[in-house]
């Protein structure tokens, strides 16, 4: 799975980028599953991604409060 950036993240509109929220936390889930199988896991960068997209939700969420 390849690393998700910010610049990505701001390219996409809100549809996109809760489907990719939802998406990545299901993938976490299967990490999880998966790590204590075997133990080798992706987990720590599917938590990074997760995190820049609720950081970038946040912030724009900020943003218009600011605007209002």
């Amino acid at each position: 799975m390849p690393s998700l950036k910010f610049k990505d993240i701001k390219k996409m509109n809100k549809e996109d980028i809760e489907k990719k929220l939802k998406e990545l936390k299901l993938e976490l889930v299967k990490s999880k599953v998966h790590a204590s199988k075997t133990g080798s896991s992706k987990i720590k960068e599917i938590k990074k991604m997760i995190a820049k997209i609720l950081t970038f939700n946040k912030s724009n969420k900020t943003e218009d409060k600011l605007k209002s």
